[in-house]
């Protein structure tokens, strides 16, 4: 599959991970829609986009709405004339035990609420599920061909005050076999899906931390530093060319593992 006049939706597209392949994808000649929930940085991103002589356009999109999803898909069909690519980087996160009891009474005095597990659950998982779900109906109803990338994450693997945050790349880093499986149980062979699940990636929200914090965390990758938004750039591209990549998960990590369990 080429990149050159694909047409790429990117959720999650005004920061980190998502910014960084939208600008990259369309530099490869891609054009990009941008959604997000903030416009002015959307507009931000396409303005870097376009100053640099490629195409892109956005649109505000919650991905947790199904109908704001089926608009985001028919918003980059009018525009651009097909569906192509589609990353579903929008995730947040909402830390917190499952319980905390205090220390002198051993009585709880606060746990994850349940606005907190819901709240990850419904950005996380049910708005990748409607990402996809509506980027496969266009590429299916109008035959185009597409390739579909959610992000996991290495904490799939478990991490302590990310019991919701676990629990929905864990069931993402497991979709892909799903999906390819039923892609091919109904015969559809012009859609691939393919996962990533990034370490400890060098974005501003990552770096921006307290050093001594950073320090910590980098020392427990064995590739000795962050990984870097290009390298989650080079396998997005390699997922988009390679049309044996279908059905999988990828680990883009620097060699680190889910730690909390071990702590």
């Amino acid at each position: 599959m080429k990149i050159e006049n694909s047409v790429a939706v990117i959720t999650g597209a005004a920061s980190g991970i998502g910014e960084a392949v939208a600008i990259a994808l369309a530099a490869m000649g891609a054009k990009v829609v941008l959604a997000d929930r903030d416009a002015a940085k959307l507009q931000s991103v396409k303005d870097t986009i376009t100053a640099a002589g490629n195409r892109a356009e956005y649109k505000v999109c919650n991905v947790t709405d199904e109908t704001s999803v089926r608009d985001l898909m028919q918003f980059a069909a009018d525009s651009f004339g097909s569906v192509n690519i589609v990353l579903a980087c929008a995730g947040i996160i909402r830390d917190a035990f499952l319980i905390t009891p205090d220390k002198e009474t051993g009585k709880v005095k606060k746990f994850m609420t349940t606005e907190q597990w819901q709240q990850v659950i419904d950005v996380n998982l049910t708005g990748v599920f409607l990402t996809l779900r509506e980027a496969a109906v266009q590429m299916t109803d109008h035959r185009w061909p597409g390739v579909l990338i959610p992000i996991s994450s290495i904490n799939k693997s478990g991490e302590l005050g990310q019991l919701n945050y676990a629990s929905t790349k864990a069931a993402i880093a497991l979709w892909p076999k799903i999906i390819a499986g039923e892609f091919h149980a109904r015969g559809i062979t012009h859609i691939r899906i393919a996962a990533i699940a990034p370490g400890y990636v060098e974005t501003p929200m990552l770096t921006s931390i307290q050093p001594e914090i950073l320090n910590r965390i980098i020392a427990d990758i064995p590739l000795g530093r962050l990984v870097k938004t290009d390298e989650i750039v080079s396998t997005v591209r390699f997922i988009i060319e390679n049309e044996a990549v279908h059905g999988t998960t990828l680990e883009v990590s620097g060699g680190i593992v889910g730690k909390g369990l071990a702590k």
